[in-house]
């Protein structure tokens, strides 16, 4: 152990910082003096710790078999890696949880990196749900159909699925197969003849009653054996049932059968990106390189390829492949199922206590393994190439990325080439559901994750843009300054970029020196006479407007620039305008709510349709009972007087 000085800091050899001399030295005594204080008080038991800085937000989390021990390691400067020896510098007050087991602080560990995103983590970037695929039971004919959210027991449900395009591929594969229904229950209950998925030979069309319950029970029977890997009994049922049909002579339905057979012989071919050997599991791959790291992730369910996708988690430098790969397993399933098997590249760190505690969340035996030999290592390696080339893609567009981002800095005299770019755009209707947007760009490209919206509060004047600008940037930037007034983050741009012209360009400027950062450089883009792209002018204080060549590369990413912001505009608008449309009179009848409002309009057509409409044939509807048609019809009728 370090000695200790008179002040009860742990005393720190200045040779061992040569660049950082003695304010670093000074720091790192602070933040080792509130780790010793907390260490006072620290129970020796299982639990997570976390390092807040000044403000109160987390620097870093940790778990451990015994607290204590484990955060008496943060007071050893020497022996840390540099990063964690600048954790410990920020470091102005710590907060512990303690847990009965290590498997629960491993699992608590995760839950808190992915909410609260601490700098000094390894962390996984993934805020997108999943699709799976669902079988309804509720129903007297189970529906087949692409779900997302929270799942019912009732249901049998599969995935999860790495896109909705690989979710709708295995879903038309089923249909194929076993002819189940996929349309919306309403539509169902109003069916008169089949549709054409029955047509087309996609549907059995219970609607209509072209097939028995029994029938349709038995085909969902199939199709669930069949996504639950068991395609072999499936296959034989099916292989019978063509052989009985033919010694009947029921020659149609043994054709319809030997397609089917056909079709499920296609589907269960099996190669290295469908190993049926492996059941259910999923396959994790990394690849590191010039400091970042790609992870793959394929998803196999019933033995067949779900999807792949691929993260790119923020690492240090000097992390292993093991302790990446041990933060990501923990942070990926922290919000959703794991299966019984997960395949690896390479070992996790504390793999014993990562299996024991996806266990104890999945409620059974979760099997982490690095394979070393037979089918299992040509999946694992096939994953380990699509990690690689999925990285080399993206160092890649980031390098073409940082040309321009250079190209950017020089063409607009900034001081250093920017690592974020704000444009912003408006969008509206005569002044009608208006909104502004924030669209950024960095080294990597587009960071949707940091797209805004601005629904206009203020009265605009229809057309007054410049005042929809002056409001979108004040409210962007005052809240910038209320939540980071000393710019410490990393969500301050270094160019802010404005579709219009001098007059926007004005406002922006404007709000700007109001708010006390004219430091911050604006730059406002107008496409050029008859709205040419390609000939575009740029405003800068300053500067007289200018031009730049058509065929220019820089020219070429403002011009996406500015467009994305008009793009994301348009949408946003579209969908507001659409929410407002969307809105009928038929939300102020007391008692409709979103289902039966949605079960009317199916059902007649539009609200007149509804409004023309009898007791008798509100009744009609899905989930309208006589007293809610009567307080329909009353609402849309109010002079006439019901009857009983």
């Amino acid at each position: 152990m370090p000695e200790r000085d008179v002040q009860g800091l742990s005393t720190v050899n200045p040779q061992t910082y040569p660049q950082g001399g003695e304010d670093e030295l000074l720091l790192h005594k602070v933040g080792i003096s509130v780790i010793e204080t907390v260490l006072a008080t620290m129970p020796e038991s299982p639990g997570v710790y976390r390092m807040l800085d000044e403000k109160g937000e987390a620097l870093y989390v940790g778990k451990a078999l015994n607290l204590k021990r484990r955060v008496t390691s943060y007071t050893q400067i020497s022996r840390l890696p540099e990063r964690l020896r600048r954790m410990v510098a920020d470091t102005a007050a710590m907060e512990i949880l303690t847990t009965h087991t290590e498997a629960e602080a491993l699992l608590l560990e995760a839950n808190l990196i992915k909410r609260l995103k601490p700098r000094y983590n390894i962390l996984l970037r993934d805020d997108k749900s999943y699709p799976w695929l669902v079988l309804t039971a509720r129903q007297e004919f189970p529906r087949l159909g692409k779900h997302r959210g929270a799942q019912e027991k009732a249901n049998f449900y599969m995935g999860p699925f790495a896109s909705t395009w690989a979710v709708k591929q295995t879903i038309q594969a089923v249909q194929r197969l076993f002819l189940l229904r996929t349309c919306a229950d309403s539509v169902f209950a109003n069916r008169t003849r089949p549709c054409l998925l029955y047509q087309i030979k996609r549907c059995s069309a219970p609607c209509v009653g072209r097939v028995s319950k029994d029938e349709y029970a038995a085909l969902v029977s199939q199709a669930t054996d069949f996504l639950r890997g068991k395609s072999g009994g499936v296959q034989k049922e099916l292989a019978a049932a063509m052989q009985q049909a033919a010694e009947n002579l029921e020659f149609e339905r043994a054709a319809s059968l030997r397609d089917r057979i056909r079709g499920l012989a296609h589907v269960q071919g099996n190669d290295v990106i469908n190993p049926s050997s492996l059941g259910d599991a999923d396959v994790i791959a990394l690849h590191q390189q010039a400091g970042q790291a790609c992870v793959q992730v394929f998803f196999i369910r019933g033995g067949r390829n779900n999807g792949n996708r691929s993260f790119f988690p923020s690492v240090a430098k000097d992390d292993s492949p093991e302790t990446v790969l041990a933060a990501f397993v923990a942070q990926f399933y922290d919000d959703k199922p794991s299966p019984p098997q997960i395949l690896l590249s390479h070992a996790p760190e504390e793999q014993a206590l990562l299996e024991a505690a996806l266990s104890l969340k999945a409620e059974r035996r979760v099997h982490i393994s690095v394979p070393q030999r037979g089918e299992k290592v040509g999946v694992v390696g096939h994953a380990i190439t699509n990690a690689r080339e999925a990285l080399e893609r993206r160092l890649a567009e980031s390098t073409g990325q940082g040309k321009l981002l250079t190209g950017v800095a020089e063409l607009f005299s900034l001081p250093e080439t920017p690592r974020r770019i704000e444009a912003y755009d408006n969008s509206h209707v005569m002044g009608t559901n208006a909104y502004g947007v924030m669209v950024v760009a960095g080294a990597e490209g587009p960071m949707k994750s940091a797209y805004r919206k601005f629904s206009i509060k203020s009265v605009i004047t229809p057309g007054d843009d410049f005042a929809m600008m002056r409001e979108v940037l004040r409210r962007r930037f005052g809240r910038a300054l209320e939540e980071d007034p000393d710019r410490t983050r990393e969500t301050w741009p270094d160019l802010v970029l404005i579709d219009g012209g001098a007059g926007q360009l004005s406002a922006a400027k404007a709000v700007m020196a109001d708010l006390g950062l004219e430091d911050i450089p604006v730059v406002a883009i107008a496409k050029g006479a008859n709205r040419d792209a390609g000939r575009e002018w740029f405003y800068m204080e300053g500067r007289q407007p200018f031009q730049l060549p058509p065929r220019d590369a820089v020219l070429y990413f403002l011009q996406r620039l500015r467009d994305e912001a008009h793009r994301f505009a348009i949408t946003t608008h579209r969908a507001a305008r659409s929410k407002k449309i969307s809105a009928s009179e038929l939300d102020e009848v007391p008692g409709i709510g979103a289902a039966r409002k949605k079960a009317l309009l199916l059902h007649f057509g539009s609200v007149r349709g509804v409004k023309g409409a009898g007791v008798k044939d509100l009744e009609a509807v899905a989930g309208i009972n006589r007293t809610t048609a009567r307080a329909i019809y009353a609402f849309f009728h109010p002079g006439v007087r019901l009857e009983g």
